[in-house]
């Protein structure tokens, strides 16, 4: 079985989740992405938002969610996507940059738009009443 770690931010609003869809995908996703070589979670995860979404998360404010694992999109079947949840504030205006090409506020109902780890973090969310 092959891993593919990735780290993800929660950001709620109005009881619904923001999640962004790359150029090509058809899917939404939590907005996030893998670490470089040497980076911790904070780094990593802050280094990801300023790319895709042109924010500034604040390091201090990182709480974690939870970790979540399922099938990868996209990949032969045994490769597992392993997603490392936060919360956290941050700084500026949401803007698409880099890969992303839109982003959305999904509810509960969108299930059917997001990758199969995303629906296991959306039904926790769900869950703790966070998400509508």
């Amino acid at each position: 079985m092959k891993i593919i770690d990735k780290l993800a931010w929660i950001e709620i609003k109005d009881k619904s989740i923001l999640s962004t869809k790359s150029f090509g995908k058809q899917k939404y996703y939590i907005p996030g992405g893998k670490r470089e070589q040497g980076e911790n979670d904070e780094q990593a995860l802050c280094r990801e938002i300023q790319e895709e979404l042109s924010v500034e998360l604040e390091a201090e404010t990182l709480k974690f969610v939870g970790t979540f694992e399922a099938q990868a999109d996209s990949h032969p079947d045994g490769v597992y996507v392993k997603m490392t949840c936060y919360m956290a504030n941050y700084k500026g205006a949401l803007k698409e940059s880099a890969e992303i090409e839109n982003f959305k506020w999904l509810k509960y109902a969108d299930k059917d738009k997001i990758s199969e780890v995303d629906k296991l973090i959306f039904d926790f969310l769900k869950d703790q009443n966070l998400i509508d």
